[in-house]
């Protein structure tokens, strides 16, 4: 006599092993796919972002400007390559009423690091490291202090254009970042009279009595 439960069993049993099969197979697919996905989007280029910090640092040293600019530099997604910045440039171009007979030459002189006291509330400037690329990955963002220098040159009162530029390998396009300075009579007087004694003044684009008329968006002495 043949058991009603086994024959009824045995069907049951195909088409769990059938759905079990297709599971796998489609799971198989899934983390197939997952992993095209993955190495293709490994094989990108890096995408780097540059941010310009909300404060900038200036001072003179004897008849030398020294500009000193702290960016945020990062890439948005993870890849097996990295990328390398392997100069940095700076432009400074006087507008309106400015006299343009002697533009500003900035060139890259070094990187280095803020140091405070906090007895004396005194922040200084130390050399870190000579001007050289450097590598930037999704896990390795990088916020260098640059300082560049232009010989026997001092700012005059009014507005300036500026930029700052990281080239990266030759078949990339510069990454530029772009703002505006202002200048005004006293700051121009304080820097030139710290020069003696090689003071930095710090000039910020988000002071809030500054945030709209002309000021807007500048970088603005805080004191002004």
């Amino acid at each position: 006599m043949t058991d009603s439960g086994e024959g009824a069993t045995t069907p049951r049993r195909n088409i769990f092993d059938a759905v079990h099969k297709w599971s796998a197979t489609a799971a198989a697919v899934v983390a197939l796919a997952l992993s095209a996905y993955n190495f293709a989007d490994l094989q990108q280029k890096p995408e780097v972002d540059v941010t310009l910090p909300h404060l900038l640092r200036i001072g003179l040293d004897g008849k030398d400007t020294h500009f000193y600019v702290q960016p945020t530099v990062s890439s948005r997604i993870k890849t097996q390559d990295v990328e390398v910045i392997r100069d940095a440039r700076f432009q400074l171009t006087p507008t309106g009423s400015i006299s343009p007979s002697k533009r500003s030459e900035f060139y890259w002189k070094e990187v280095g690091t803020w140091n405070f006291d906090p007895a004396a509330e005194f922040i200084s400037y130390r050399w870190s490291a000579d001007p050289s690329p450097f590598i930037v990955s999704q896990d390795k963002p990088q916020q260098p202090t640059f300082l560049f220098q232009a010989n026997s040159w001092s700012f005059q009162p009014g507005q300036y254009e500026g930029s700052l530029q990281l080239r990266r390998t030759a078949d990339r396009n510069p990454l530029t970042k772009n703002f505006c300075l202002i200048m005004s009579e006293k700051a121009v007087k304080e820097i030139r009279d710290g020069a003696g004694d090689r003071s930095i003044y710090f000039f910020r684009n988000d002071l809030p009595k500054f945030a709209s008329g002309k000021y807007s968006g500048c970088y603005v002495r805080e004191t002004d």
